[in-house]
């Protein structure tokens, strides 16, 4: 995983109350005592970029690329904190998964997932959460490479994502539960896949991008659409010419 982030995050969007980036995969969004071996993190990239304090009002996985969205102030974060809750905002993902996928509806609820010192004083037998997410495949790819013993070749799909609830890795567990794990996915993902896109694309990361952000904005009241386009990385399976 990529651990020098020299360059400035790219800025996708800014006003008087919100600025949006373009969050490298790797990035930790603020400091963890899960990585303690991490120097740089998006918010002091982001605060030191605008020369001003930033919230952040979401989350984005360490792994996962794409719009990361910081309030400037606290009330702002507040009232986006309020929004996210409340699912008055609508977030779009693009991943590279294993296998042909079709379109369809995942309604199947999560068990909460525990660190077992962070959340050691948790509640360990909590009900499992409602989860939806709606995917629709974009582009499939047939590649002749024998990845695992069963079929002399190996299939992919893009998958464009819709999360309608907001639950920890509810993207990459879903996909995992329809046998088409996320490429690049170390925990619920396929290990030969992973490494088959390691050696043969160069490609060590998650295939999972936030490429679509919309809401009303708190303030101005106005809608905000932040869209950003699919990384090169998550195309470049479907380039075989």
């Amino acid at each position: 995983m990529t651990s020098n982030f020299n360059h400035d995050l790219t800025i996708l969007f800014q006003d008087d109350y919100f600025v949006a980036v373009d969050k490298p995969s790797g990035l930790l969004v603020h400091r963890s005592w899960i990585a303690r071996e991490a120097t740089e993190f998006a918010l002091q990239k982001v605060r030191d970029q605008i020369g001003q304090r930033v919230y952040p009002v979401h989350r984005l996985d360490r792994p996962t690329s794409g719009i990361l969205l910081f309030a400037k102030d606290a009330d702002t974060a507040r009232a986006m904190t309020d929004i996210f809750t409340s699912r008055q905002i609508e977030k779009v993902y693009h991943a590279v998964v294993r296998g042909y996928i079709d379109d369809g509806l995942l309604d199947y609820p999560l068990k909460e997932e525990l660190d077992k010192i962070a959340d050691a004083q948790a509640n360990q037998d909590k009900e499992p959460q409602e989860a939806v997410t709606e995917y629709r495949c974009l582009q499939r790819v047939e590649l002749p490479f024998a990845v695992g013993k069963r079929h002399p070749t190996s299939r992919y799909s893009l998958v464009e994502l819709h999360p309608k609830t907001g639950r920890k890795h509810q993207l990459r567990r879903h996909m995992s539960h329809l046998r088409h794990p996320i490429i690049g996915d170390s925990n619920h993902g396929d290990g030969r896949h992973n490494r088959f896109f390691r050696e043969h694309f160069g490609l060590n990361r998650l295939m999972l991008a936030a490429t679509s952000l919309r809401f009303e904005h708190p303030h101005t009241k106005t809608a905000v659409h932040i869209e950003l386009p699919l990384p090169d990385d998550l195309l470049k399976p479907f380039q075989t010419d």
